[in-house]
């Protein structure tokens, strides 16, 4: 599936967004090597999920360069961005589950839409992508009938289907209690162990990302303020890196 190895999974150059007369992203910079984990810090609105939708070409950057496994998103056509985003995986804050289907109907809508696997395969996929994640005894029930937290392994679930070459998280462990946050994390980390992809986690939660990535990116106003280790960022005099790793680390 991965071409050259030394090229990034993800680059972005010079990345800018605005709505209206809110500037949201100001000239962001950032790389991904295939097999790593970034995770993206920040106050709410600070353009995280904004970044996210547009490597994915869910919405369209002012200027700046997005690329995705070598390929310009924004220079691609129609069909061509949607080969692309077969091989990235997101999950989406809320989940996105199509409430009228099963959990297991959810996982196997991206298999009945983009694969030719027969009904047994499908359905053999779909059993050990949900016991990859613990949610195969509930495979009959509806989102509704589910907890946040299932939702969300569900909807990782999902994402994993087509064996995606990147990983995109927007906000996983958001809403959660602390323990089912930690599950998902410890998922998170799991996946990431086995399965080796390139990922972004979007997120205000510091123990997460310090849990399950190689390095964190810190946002205000639109751009990174501090990048690199979690020990990186321990040492800056910054007084908001400061404030964001101690307020962010407390536990609840």
């Amino acid at each position: 599936m991965q071409g050259n190895t030394d090229e990034p999974a993800i680059r972005v150059k010079s990345l800018r967004k605005t709505f209206g007369s809110q500037n949201v992203l100001n000239g962001i910079d950032l790389e991904v090597a295939q097999g790593e984990t970034l995770a993206i810090l920040g106050r709410s609105g600070t353009g995280k999920s904004v970044l996210l939708k547009l490597i994915i070409g869910l919405q369209q950057p002012d200027s700046g360069s997005i690329q995705i496994l070598g390929q310009e998103v924004a220079k691609l056509h129609l069909d061509e961005l949607n080969e692309v985003r077969k091989r990235v995986g997101f999950l989406f804050q809320s989940a996105a589950l199509y409430d009228s289907l099963t959990v297991a109907e959810n996982v196997a809508f991206p298999l009945r839409r983009h694969t030719r696997m027969s009904d047994g395969e499908r359905k053999q996929r779909v059993h050990e992508l949900l016991s990859t994640v613990g949610m195969d005894e509930h495979s009959h029930k509806l989102p509704s009938q589910i907890s946040g937290g299932m939702q969300k392994r569900v909807g990782l679930a999902r994402a994993l289907a087509l064996s995606p070459d990147i990983l995109l998280y927007d906000e996983p462990t958001s809403g959660l209690d602390p323990i089912t946050s930690e599950e998902i994390t410890e998922l998170i980390l799991k996946l990431k162990e086995e399965r080796k992809v390139a990922s972004i986690l979007v997120t205000h939660d510091v123990p997460s990302a310090h849990a399950v990535s190689d390095r964190m990116a810190l946002m205000r106003d639109g751009t990174f303020v501090s990048e690199g280790t979690f020990d990186d960022l321990q040492k800056s005099h910054d007084k908001f890196v400061g404030d964001f790793l101690r307020v962010g680390s407390q536990v609840v």
